[in-house]
């Protein structure tokens, strides 16, 4: 539903359906040889993978996946126009399987080219340009080890590459597969770094020292360029900049840095859905352009060539370069632009013949000009930490007075950033202001704003979303008797320390596979993962298996705290969760109902840290859209709907 209601200036109720089903078109990509594109769109019920011709419409594609179970989120192009490969787990339970497709045949079933044991995945895949017809694969076959192997795509024979030393350990791998660098957590959490020799037998790896203090952010993300240096995401300065080492000498040289800006490392977690930390030449593999956090995202060019196309670029779309993919001659492009009243737009850009053309928005049924603004906004914490977030408020009506909801993302080490949130405009369009805070820990503005968070969990982290609701009641905008707080995965955590810490602050609140016990989460997240807690999890929570760390893990946790709760309280969760076990949500509703506090519980039997499906989706947004009318007011549709 789109346009104004004949209530004045209000924007008509835009259906949950309408904001939450699956996209008609996401993440596309061209082709290697730019002759064809693929994306996601509905099929089977499902997000499947279509592919059609470079000049050719919807009409004229071919869905070349058939999974009706469970939408697909990551697909790859290979090098031989026959093959194309997805990844897809069960019900969410994260155990990544990758599949082959045949694109001569689409209708026959996919090949599963990673058959594992339960419990074992997938965790990364890339081609490997000097081996034609193969592709690099990262899986833990052995429980605790990442290990990295090379499939055949087109007969499905598998080959260890590199073994992992030891877990935690990472190797960076040049163009040609070969070890390069080697980088290994230490026990003080700071990332040690060491090139490999070049040839077998040569001298061992020459250390080229350790980044990030203790307590620094998560390892950073770093690759090989095309002769074996390294660009790396080091956080050497407080702003996390993009460096070139050289494997030789261990010389350091800046490729990327804003003064005051981190590099934005969101699209890291995501490759190919996200828009990317650094985007790369399909050709050469070498850096084109870095993206970095600011309250618009900035894009850095960095290639004289790439230069010119991003002129052209920027000139189709007022909005922030997303995702990117060209053909190996760079000279066709499909690119994506991020714009906070409209989700992704895709165009189609020939740098050849100049010539573009729009190729399809991902909820064309949107209008934008019903969308809410999502404006930057800054204020100090009660320490004198400066916070951003972004402030998104009803269309038409006045910013006074308004229930307020505070929307916390999850990680902890993620940001929120400027663009279209489903989320945000879902709850604008019911009457709420929208209030995303970057609070001490989020990554983006800073190594000092994440490590004061160090111990914060429960404490600083949580007064740093008080202070924000405090400064919207004090600018007007919020109402301070409906204040209510949502948010998934550490988000859900947070909500549920604000019902717990601050009982009486909140009207209501939403938990979304939050955790509500620390040492059991972090007890129970997969084992070959606990290798790589020493500067994130360790650090800034503690160690489950130390008692003395246990107990403050434990009174920071909403568990211990439950019989505070008083607010109304709706949960989710998945099933399958493997990241927030089910029982963290169990345990809190079970607590909450022995003592006869009311509590919504919303458990989805076929999904895992988070709402893939559509069905499933739909069903918690209407019970949110239920849960804040009742206890903060605002506008739903109408009772029949919900």
């Amino acid at each position: 539903m789109t346009g104004l209601s004949d209530r004045g200036s209000l924007p008509a109720l835009i259906g949950v359906e309408d904001l939450f089903t699956d996209p008609g078109f996401a993440v596309p990509s061209i082709s290697p040889d730019g002759t064809r594109i693929a994306y996601l769109a509905p099929a089977h019920g499902r997000r499947n993978v279509w592919v059609r011709g470079i000049d050719e419409d919807h009409a004229d594609a071919v869905c070349v996946t058939h999974d009706a179970r469970r939408g697909i989120t990551t697909y790859y192009w290979t090098d031989d126009p026959r093959w194309l490969l997805y990844l897809q787990d069960t019900d969410g339970n994260e155990d990544w399987h990758l599949y082959r497709v045949d694109l001569d045949a689409p209708g026959e079933p996919a090949v599963d080219l990673t058959p594992m044991d339960p419990g074992s995945r997938v965790v990364g895949a890339e081609p490997l340009a000097s081996h034609p017809g193969s592709m690099l694969v990262w899986m833990n076959r052995r429980p605790m080890f990442i290990d990295t192997f090379r499939i055949d795509v087109a007969t499905g024979a598998t080959t260890l590459h590199l073994e992992q030393a030891a877990p935690g350990d990472t190797v960076l791998l040049d163009r040609d597969g070969e070890p390069a660098f080697m980088t290994a957590l230490a026990g003080d959490g700071t990332v040690e770094i060491a090139a490999r020799p070049r040839h077998p037998g040569a001298a061992g790896p020459a250390p080229h020292g350790r980044r990030g203090a203790p307590g620094g952010r998560p390892a950073p993300d770093g690759h090989p360029g095309r002769e074996g240096p390294a660009r790396r995401l080091l956080p050497d300065s407080d702003d996390l900049r993009l460096v070139h080492v050289d494997r030789e000498t261990g010389e350091e040289t800046v490729v990327a840095a804003v003064a005051g800006h981190d590099l934005d490392i969101l699209g890291t977690m995501m490759p190919g859905v996200l828009p990317p930390t650094v985007f790369t030449s399909r050709r050469t593999g070498e850096v084109l352009a870095a993206r970095f956090v600011a309250d618009r995202p900035h894009i850095e060019v960095l290639d004289p060539h790439f230069a010119e196309v991003y002129a052209q670029l920027q000139k189709l779309s007022d909005g922030v370069l997303g995702t990117l993919s060209s053909d190996e001659s760079e000279q066709r492009w499909v690119a994506t632009f991020v714009h906070d009243r409209d989700p992704a737009v895709t165009w189609f850009y020939d740098h050849a013949t100049g010539a573009s053309r729009l190729l399809f928005r991902a909820y064309p049924h949107l209008d934008p000009a019903a969308m809410a603004p999502m404006t930057p906004v800054r204020f100090p914490a009660r320490d004198g930490l400066e916070l951003h977030a972004f402030l998104t408020l009803p269309v038409g009506r006045e910013p006074r007075g308004l229930p307020l909801v505070l929307l916390v993302h999850g990680g902890p080490w993620s940001h929120d950033t400027w663009g279209y949130n489903p989320e945000a405009q879902f709850l604008a369009n019911r009457g709420h202001a929208v209030l995303q805070v970057n609070f001490r820990g989020s990554t983006g503005y800073g190594r000092r704003h994440v490590t004061a968070a160090i111990g914060e969990f429960a404490g600083a982290m949580h007064d740093d979303l008080i202070d924000a609701a405090d400064w919207a009641i004090a600018r007007g905008y919020a109402d301070p008797h409906r204040i209510g707080i949502y948010g998934a995965s550490y988000g859900g955590y947070a909500a549920l320390v604000g019902v717990t810490v601050t009982p009486r602050y909140f009207a209501a609140a939403v938990d979304y596979v939050g955790v509500s016990d620390l040492a059991n989460f972090l007890r129970t997240l997969p084992p070959f993962g606990r290798p790589y807690f020493a500067n994130n999890w360790y650090r800034y929570v503690g160690n489950p298996e130390d008692p003395a760390q246990e107990a403050d893990m434990l009174a920071r946790s909403p568990i211990t705290m439950a019989d505070r709760i008083r607010t109304p309280l709706l949960v989710a969760q998945g099933a399958n969760d493997v990241r927030v076990v089910k029982a963290e949500s169990d345990n809190i509703v079970a607590s909450l109902r022995r003592r006869g506090v009311p509590v919504e519980y919303l458990v989805a039997e076929d999904e895992g840290h988070g709402f893939d499906n559509p069905e499933n989706r739909i069903r918690l947004y209407r019970a949110i859209e239920r849960h804040f009318a009742e206890h903060l007011g605002g506008r739903r549709d109408s009772p029949a709907s919900g």
